[in-house]
């Protein structure tokens, strides 16, 4: 029994940070062919645009100053993509 509480706390903690970082891994890094790169929470693809999904960590690896071809765009309200620079709703 002195066994068991202590197990028990151990593989809920366990639980509970898996339960977090499953849920912390749906968010995504999106680019487009023009070099625009955001964040997006639920990724849905659109048939016509071409975006290449990234992991939400690879924001962090890139050297966004060095790179004149990369633009990263701020979070936009609603549902939408960037297309040369410009938000385009859907």
């Amino acid at each position: 029994m002195k066994l068991a509480l202590p197990t028990a706390a151990v593989a809920a903690a366990i639980g509970l940070g898996a339960l977090a970082m499953s849920s912390a891994a749906s968010a995504r890094i999106v680019c487009n062919a023009e070099g625009d790169c955001w964040h997006v929470d639920n990724y849905r693809p659109y048939p016509h645009v071409r975006l290449v999904v990234h992991p939400d960590d690879w924001y962090f690896h890139r050297h966004w100053d060095n790179d004149p071809k990369m633009h990263w765009r701020e979070y936009h309200e609603g549902r939408g993509y960037w297309e040369h620079g410009v938000w385009v709703p859907r």
